[in-house]
């Protein structure tokens, strides 16, 4: 558990974080499933609380960050086709971090690819785990202060378009069920309430 510095009470959401006995599970053995250039998969056998063996299949993964960028009460979004869901999604400019990586590098770099936008400051906001259950991977969203336009850079293998929505129409979005990108959702959320 993170130690808050003296003098400062822990919140209720640590104390509730931390190890508790009778809920832990303890991993006994790690078998590496695949191996790939951004995540890789294994099948961990673990002692459950109560003593049993259970196995629980895992995936390894870097993370990645986003920056949630926010001029005269727009976002900008990146229309991009994503395989997985079948569809057209709107997120917030966002990468992969290259292991080791600082995130508010990575969402530096992404911004700045993605879009041609560069923030003389980027505010930690939120560190997000999508799906919990079977992955350790975690987005860092950060908000960008102080916007200059440069132009864009995206990888070659990367399609992406730009563009600005009113921050209220991304959330009410959200509420609709059109935007379900955990890193946006959280962005705009942010952009509401710390936002310029």
């Amino acid at each position: 558990m993170t130690q808050l510095p003296e003098g400062v009470p822990a919140s209720i959401a640590q104390a509730l974080c931390a190890p508790t006995e009778g809920l832990e599970e303890r991993v006994l053995a790690e078998h590496p499933i695949w191996s790939g250039r951004i995540f890789s998969a294994v099948q961990l056998d673990v002692e459950q609380p109560d003593g049993t063996p259970g196995v629980r299949d895992i995936v390894w993964h870097h993370g990645g960050a986003g920056v949630a960028a926010v001029r005269d009460g727009k976002i900008c979004l990146v229309r991009q086709w994503r395989v997985a869901f079948g569809r057209m999604t709107l997120e917030i400019p966002a990468g992969k971090l290259d292991e080791g990586e600082d995130p508010a590098v990575c969402a530096a770099r992404e911004l700045a690819e993605e879009t041609g936008l560069v923030a003389e400051h980027l505010e930690f906001v939120a560190a997000a785990a999508g799906s919990i259950g079977f992955t350790n991977e975690k987005t860092r969203v950060f908000l960008a202060h102080g916007l200059s336009t440069h132009p864009a850079h995206p990888d070659p293998d990367e399609f992406v378009d730009v563009c600005w929505i009113p921050v209220e129409d991304v959330i009410k979005a959200a509420h609709l069920g059109v935007i379900q990108d955990a890193k946006t959702i959280i962005g705009a959320y942010a952009a509401r309430e710390l936002g310029e």
